[in-house]
């Protein structure tokens, strides 16, 4: 009995030691974000492309997981995210509330330049006082954060909202707004795509300049992915990885 004993607690000690030797099971991971150009795209292929997701997928490579990707409006994707309904946000600026909902990555991974268009033949200029605003109409993009300063002017102005960055533009060539507020990445490729370069033009004036992050829920169970993931962008950095793809698709790199 005693050796019948003593080899069942071997088997068990077996079992466990090759149990804990196995890699943790992969899983597969839901990004999800809106059109972002060069940071998030669909691409003709009908797959995705941007620096977001070749990090995206880098990343889970490295820590055992596969990710798929999902595009929706930003205001959808942001829900989903503090919803539980996806496992990562693709590209989110920091703001009070959404820090409240989310956990960013701890570092960011691409930076924008806010800038105010208007058409070109608008006597509109802007030197910072944003009191000049009060007589003009302004379209903002639904569910972006625009800064501490924006959000502190925004009540007394007369704003409207767009979807995209296509009907911002839109809204403003064919004058139904008077100044359009988004980030030039996003903007300059998609007035080169409407034909409207002659049409419409950024002030020079930078209004506000955000990075842009990764988002997890804040749910305790994700704690460990966005560590993991914390760990392999600071290797990017480390690298010098990031600032080689920031150059490859054209997107500055903080």
């Amino acid at each position: 009995m005693k050796e019948a004993g003593r080899r069942l607690l071997a088997a068990a000690l077996l079992g466990s030691a090759l149990a804990c030797s196995l890699p943790a099971q992969a899983r597969e991971l839901l990004a999800v974000g809106a059109q972002f150009e060069r940071v998030f795209e669909y691409q003709d292929s009908g797959d995705y492309g941007g620096l977001g997701v070749e990090l995206l997928r880098l990343m889970a490579a490295r820590t055992g997981n596969t990710v798929r990707f999902r595009m929706v409006p930003w205001a959808r994707a942001q829900a989903m995210l503090v919803q539980g309904q996806a496992d990562i946000l693709i590209g989110p600026y920091k703001s009070p509330e959404r820090i409240a909902s989310m956990a960013f990555s701890e570092k960011p991974f691409y930076q924008d330049q806010i800038v105010f268009y208007t058409r070109q033949d608008a006597s509109f200029g802007w030197d910072g006082d944003y009191s000049v605003l009060k007589s003009r109409r302004v379209v903002l993009l639904n569910g972006w954060a625009y800064g501490a300063d924006w959000e502190r002017v925004r009540p007394g102005l007369q704003v409207s909202v767009a979807n995209t960055v296509e009907n911002g533009l839109k809204m403003l060539v064919h004058n139904h707004v008077d100044v359009f507020v988004s980030n030039r990445r996003n903007t300059d490729p998609v007035i080169a795509r409407l034909g409207y370069g002659r049409q419409v033009k950024p002030l020079p004036r930078v209004v506000e300049t955000q990075n842009g992050y990764f988002a997890f829920p804040r749910s305790p169970a994700f704690d460990k992915l966005r560590l993991q993931f914390d760990q392999e962008l600071n290797n990017l950095l480390d690298s010098g990885e990031l600032k080689r793809l920031g150059r490859r698709y054209d997107v500055t790199v903080p």
